[in-house]
């Protein structure tokens, strides 16, 4: 029960952010739900690539109705109110990575993968949604630019490791 909640979180937060960079960018609404999407699931979709596991393993119809419910609401939100994205961004971010550098170490270490794996695992999971969503909207990924996002998923991975 704990971890759906936290991997909702998580879900949410990645979309806040996506949809945030979008509407920084004057993205139409398509471009809200393109990067909200891709920020939430583009970490998931990288890490199950490199762990040869079906990319229709992560689409759940309640994260995806999540999902769209944020974003569509969002969409309500005033154009005014983006300059607080400089305020709430990295808290988000923050949930976001956190969530998810867990969600794929735990998935590498349940299918029985050495520390360098489940450090990986990790990494593409917390951190490939938002690199995707910078690159989509022109931006450097705050991944490549801060090296506090690695670390962290490192520290998610070796704690994983370590049960």
């Amino acid at each position: 029960m704990t971890w759906s909640v936290l991997h909702i979180i998580g879900i949410i937060a990645y979309a806040i952010s996506g949809a945030f960079v979008a509407l920084q960018a004057n993205y139409s609404f398509i471009g809200i739900f393109v990067l909200g999407l891709t920020t939430s699931y583009g970490g998931s979709i990288i890490r199950n690539v490199v762990l040869d596991i079906p990319v229709s393993d992560i689409w759940e119809r309640q994260s995806l109705l999540v999902v769209l419910v944020t974003l569509t609401t969002i969409l309500f939100v005033k154009r005014n109110w983006i300059h607080h994205w400089n305020r709430w961004g990295y808290f988000f971010d923050s949930i976001g990575l956190a969530s998810f550098a867990i969600q794929g170490g735990l998935l590498a270490k349940s299918l029985h993968h050495d520390l360098g794996i489940i450090i990986i695992a990790s990494m593409f999971t917390g951190v490939g949604g938002g690199m995707v969503r910078d690159l989509l909207a022109g931006r450097t990924p705050l991944a490549l630019r801060e090296e506090i996002h690695a670390v962290l998923t490192f520290v998610c991975a070796l704690c994983i490791w370590l049960g």
